[in-house]
């Protein structure tokens, strides 16, 4: 049994969570600036359904210790999640471990939080388990936006996600009118009863410290076990084809290296848009020298939008690409291949693609459910 001492002095865990898009990595670099900033170690976990994550690499790149669940979202891949805990915790016990999931799971206060309490060699403070909102997205799945979305099936891992959660969170709020963001509010707080409702912009700090304020709060938090049906969950899962992959282009003169991504997310997110494809989130990094920078789009109605400028000129840069689409992933292949093969012909550069994953996310089959 976990003392009081233990208890007191344990780290404190921060599950960030949200639907593919939503802001969790903004979020996640924004609090451990903010706690470093404060003095504390920070340890980062993120995690995807494939090695090479954007993410991964773009907070390390910020000087972050970050550790990576590859292969499986976090509560299906237990095990790993906490060798990667006892890692961090070896190198440095963290006084703050920052969590990102998958952004298409859900049923993590059961799958994650409670198993965590209950087996993991070391005692944590669980902080209140808050999600982001992606307001185009929520707006479309409570009837406030004619634009098409995702299919019902694909909505419902949005609302079992909001379901769980202690308080939930309106995130890039600096890109919707007041008057939407009531809206959107009112909406989420008819939808999902008794969950304390936030705005925020992670980007520009906007909201941040009330934000931090219910991360602080001491207590008995993520209890919000919910009834899931698997079946549903995993083929809203499986309308998402999922795609990372790691390249080299090298150019004869210097290239703009923001522009070059901004290029070539661009030219995807068109191909996706010509195939019909719903876009959950694309995202690109390139590494020069130093340098980084980090494109994104979180939907097909809205033109992608440099989230790191690194105002860079390179002649050889390292590129990760990581996409979540509502298509097949053979098309998404294919159209990425295109799209990197014509901007090498345009620009007069050579391009070699080191790996490339596309695929569905299998079913979730969770290693522990405590209930």
């Amino acid at each position: 049994m976990q003392n009081s001492n233990e208890t007191a002095t344990a780290p404190r865990f921060v599950l960030i969570g949200g639907f593919l898009g939503a802001g969790k990595s903004t979020t996640v670099a924004r609090l451990a600036e903010h706690y470093t900033a404060c003095g504390q170690r920070v340890g980062i976990v993120t995690n995807d359904q494939a090695p090479g994550l954007v993410d991964s690499h773009a907070l390390r790149q910020q000087g972050f210790d970050v550790g990576e669940v590859a292969g499986a979202c976090f509560c299906c891949s237990f095990h790993e999640l906490t060798d990667v805990l006892r890692d961090l915790s070896q190198r440095q016990l963290p006084e703050v471990i920052l969590a990102e999931p998958v952004g298409s799971c859900t049923d993590l206060v059961a799958t994650v939080m409670r198993p965590l309490v209950a087996m993991y060699e070391r005692p944590l403070r669980v902080a209140p388990y808050g999600v982001l909102i992606k307001p185009s997205h929520a707006q479309r799945i409570l009837g406030l936006s004619s634009q098409r979305g995702f299919s019902p099936k694909a909505d419902y891992i949005f609302r079992k996600q909001a379901e769980e959660a202690d308080f939930l969170v309106i995130n890039r709020i600096d890109v919707l009118a007041e008057e939407a963001a009531d809206e959107l509010e009112r909406a989420l707080r008819n939808e999902f009863p008794g969950r304390p409702v936030l705005r925020m912009s992670a980007r520009t700090g906007t909201g941040f410290s009330a934000y931090l304020e219910y991360l602080e709060q001491e207590g008995s938090f993520a209890t919000q076990v919910i009834d899931v049906d698997y079946d549903v969950y995993a083929e809203g899962e499986a309308e998402l084809g999922w795609l990372n992959a790691q390249l080299v282009v090298r150019s004869p003169s210097l290239v703009e290296l923001d522009g070059l991504l901004m290029e070539l997310i661009t030219d995807i997110q068109s191909r996706i848009v010509q195939q019909d494809g719903e876009i959950a989130h694309l995202k690109i990094l390139g590494m020069a020298d130093g340098n980084y920078a980090v494109v994104n789009s979180v939907t097909r109605y809205h033109p992608p939008e440099v989230s790191l400028a690194s105002h860079a000129m390179v002649r050889q840069a390292n590129v990760v690409i990581n996409a979540r689409v509502g298509t097949d992933p053979v098309k998404l292949e294919r159209l990425v291949r295109e799209a990197v093969a014509e901007l090498s012909d345009r620009r007069g550069m050579l391009s070699s693609l080191d790996t490339l994953q596309s695929f569905r996310p299998g079913r979730p089959v969770p290693v522990h459910r405590i209930s």
